[in-house]
């Protein structure tokens, strides 16, 4: 395979569609199939190949891949010595980072980690589960879980569980409660080590970085546009909010000037009926792809 080829991992399962869609909105349009692990990409410097999220950083860590996506806790578990080179903070459920959590049935004795010694705890987290108790000198018992690992707690299988949540729902909708959080998490853009040692590389890991970033800084603000008359001119730069300020450009052989911001999405339709009251008019709304800032890089 060439040199010049970047082989890029993307996330398979809960991910994968979050993750193409992120690289689509950054500019790269990815095409996968489910009878194949190796989608297309509309870049003749890229191969992708579609890898669990929890092998990731293994293959990145051997060079069988130069860059991938994965979490923060698969890298701690694989102990994989690769080089994160940015947060991406997006999931399928929300924009926040991941919980691993010890947690235990509501009316187990078990309140505390220390509680936990000599018991039976099951996760798919293992490594990193049983570093974080030997680390605090804390016997147990660590056993790993293939799925429905809230089910093991409930039955009685294991005394508590190590698991991975965002807004806690569903473990409490099994009736279990959340007595530590061991780890945060969220998605890292990993590369190889000796991969970020190679300047064409490297550049192009910095590339996709940074317009992952900037498909994520846009992932919650919207463009608006408006035309103003100059009488009316200041009451609405006075209402627009901006990431700096907002641009002004006077339309042409008019006493109109054209206004143009970007803003968070939460805060057009509120802003829209008080923008027309000011004195503006034919406002447009239009969504962003990419939001890029000197910060990003």
């Amino acid at each position: 395979m060439s040199e010049t080829i970047l082989k890029l991992g993307i996330p398979k399962g809960s991910l994968e569609n979050a993750t193409i869609d992120l690289f689509q909105k950054a500019g790269w349009r990815i095409t996968s199939s489910s009878r194949n692990y190796f989608p297309s990409i509309d870049d003749p410097e890229i191969s992708c190949s579609l890898v669990r999220a929890q092998e990731m950083a293994r293959y990145i860590e051997s060079g069988v891949l130069d860059v991938g996506l994965t979490g923060l806790d698969w890298i701690l578990e694989n102990n994989a010595r690769v080089e994160i080179i940015s947060d991406l903070i997006y999931s399928k459920v929300s924009m926040r980072k991941a919980r691993w959590v010890l947690a235990v049935p509501e009316h187990s004795p078990i309140s505390s980690v220390e509680d936990c010694a000599n018991k039976t705890i099951s996760t798919e987290l293992v490594n990193f589960t049983s570093r974080y108790f030997a680390e605090r000198g804390i016997p147990v018992k660590v056993e790993f879980s293939w799925g429905a690992t809230e089910a093991k707690v409930v039955e009685g299988l294991v005394d508590a569980i190590v698991e991975v949540t965002e807004t806690g729902s569903t473990i409490r909708a099994h009736g279990l409660k959340i007595i530590h959080t061991l780890l945060e998490t969220n998605t890292k853009l990993a590369a190889n080590v000796e991969s970020m040692q190679d300047s064409w590389k490297r550049n192009k890991i910095g590339q996709i970085a940074l317009l992952l970033k900037g498909a994520l800084n846009a992932g919650n603000l919207v463009g608006i546009k408006m035309n103003v008359p100059t009488a009316n001119l200041d009451a609405v730069i006075a209402l627009v909010p901006s990431l700096t300020a907002p641009t002004v450009s006077r339309l042409h052989n008019t006493d109109w000037f054209s206004v143009e911001s970007v803003i968070d999405e939460k805060t057009v339709r509120g802003l829209i009926p008080r923008l027309i009251n000011a004195g503006a008019d034919g406002i447009i709304e239009y969504p962003l792809n990419k939001v890029v800032s000197k910060g990003d890089c």
